[in-house]
């Protein structure tokens, strides 16, 4: 047989697999046809050699579950000359059980005409059925290049960013055609009779051989111990989001077994730690069991506010030295970030900024900032009032008194503060009334500017 397939699978992938909705596989075959493929090649012309190796794949294709063919031909319905650059057919559509008719269309094949290869790919993306579980394939085999004037290589970015196919495969027949065609799909090069063969063996176990892999996120001392963090993988072709997977360690303390990983897509993937750990051009390969890293050593905060209240204060948390914000952290929570040092900003009355806070693997650390006190600020009527605090010989501003109340409770950290206020009714700076108050961890202090 053209292809050796290991068909029998372990009772232990088959059980874990047996809950996984497996997409299903659809390979269509782009063949030239054209009247170049009646060139000499080694023992046959191009044409014979390329039938009779793709109806040896054929029958070996048959009965692989979960797998469905169709065939696309072009330059054979009309000679050249003229040239016809429409000359492309969908000879035989996906259906299951259809490889006695793709294999006797092989047959009957005649080349004619010219090569309109950008149109071929172009039309295409309706020969697939709409699928919501599918992997779309195209094997484009050819022995020339695009002679229409078509950009082989936009049609398949373009249905490649539509997410309606993976990666194409091209066989380039008789010669190099590496540079032309690189930029549609994985490029094989079958100058040769037996490159050929072996090209059609390379792609069939691509697409249908079982494939595993497994995350490590690995520890300061390179051990993959971390887990219990979402992971998504995205195509690196698109951007588009393939897969969000809950990373977790088996009963052996060991990273579980991922069996969705597809080896047609190169990925990248983004590790949801605080901050997020990104790998990027992730090849899997087929047939194998891939080990995928990542380094993400860990340990945990915890924010704590002194004595008992019921006040909820929350931090943002920052790289040292940086502004970008990497998470809101909730006071009386432990969350996990990386290993590293960071600043914090406690949303406070007045903020509270803690510098160099140091993240180390595997140990917790515990920040705690003074429970507040309690301000009640009493106007003598609605208007205009402002509480500044004390920071040696200077003062700022930390709070607004609404403008329509002539009462306010506000949490305030300890420390030294002023109101300043003026009637709304008043127009003169004669009548500003200034008071001085301290705030006391967990005491409630009356600040009356009536009196």
């Amino acid at each position: 047989m053209l292809i050796l397939f290991s068909a029998l699978v372990n009772s232990t992938f088959a059980q874990s697999k047996k809950d996984i909705d497996v997409p299903l596989t659809r390979i269509l075959f782009i063949f030239d046809a054209s009247q170049s493929m009646f060139a000499r090649w080694e023992s046959d012309t191009r044409i014979n050699i390329a039938k009779r190796f793709m109806i040896e794949l054929l029958d070996s294709l048959e009965g692989i579950e979960n797998t469905q063919l169709a065939l696309r031909v072009f330059g054979h319905q009309k000679r050249f000359p003229p040239q016809d650059c429409d000359d492309t057919r969908l000879e035989v559509p996906f259906a299951d059980g259809n490889i006695g008719r793709i294999r006797q269309r092989i047959r009957t094949i005649t080349p004619r005409g010219t090569t309109p290869i950008a149109m071929s790919l172009e039309r295409a993306e309706h020969d697939f059925p709409p699928c919501d579980n599918c992997r779309n394939i195209i094997v484009l085999i050819t022995d020339g290049i695009e002679e229409c004037g078509g950009d082989p290589c936009a049609v398949s970015r373009e249905l490649q960013s539509k997410g309606i196919i993976l990666k194409p495969f091209v066989i380039g027949i008789g010669r190099d055609y590496r540079a032309q065609f690189e930029c549609v799909g994985l490029y094989l090069d079958a100058t040769t009779e037996l490159e050929f063969k072996q090209s059609l063996n390379i792609i069939i176990s691509q697409a249908l051989d079982n494939t595993t892999a497994q995350v490590n996120l690995l520890d300061i001392n390179g051990y993959p111990t971390e887990t219990n963090v979402p992971i998504t993988f995205y195509n690196n072709n698109n951007g588009l989001i393939m897969e969000n997977i809950m990373h977790t360690l088996n009963f052996r303390g060991l990273p579980d077994t991922l069996y969705s990983l597809d080896p047609l897509i190169e990925y990248d993937m983004v590790v949801h730690t605080i901050p997020p750990v990104k790998v990027e051009g992730i090849k899997v390969h087929p047939g194998k069991h891939n080990i995928i890293a990542a380094d993400t050593p860990q340990g945990s905060l915890t924010l704590l506010v002194g004595g008992s209240t019921h006040i909820v204060y929350k931090a943002i948390v920052r790289h040292k030295g940086k502004m970008e914000t990497l998470n809101t952290h909730n006071f009386g929570h432990t969350e996990k970030y990386l290993v590293g040092k960071y600043d914090l900003e406690v949303l406070s009355i007045p903020r509270i900024y803690i510098r160099d806070v140091e993240i180390k693997q595997s140990h917790n650390t515990r920040v705690e900032v003074p429970q507040p006190g309690i301000a009640v600020i009493r106007l003598p009527a609605q208007g205009y009032a402002k509480v500044l605090h004390e920071e040696g010989n200077e003062l700022k501003e930390v709070h607004i008194i609404r403008e329509n109340v002539q009462s306010e409770t506000i949490y305030l950290q300890p420390g030294n503060y002023r109101v300043v206020y003026r009637s709304r009714v008043s127009n003169l700076t004669l009548f500003t009334i200034e008071r001085s108050f301290r705030i006391q961890s967990g005491i409630s202090t009356v600040v009356n500017l009536n009196q």
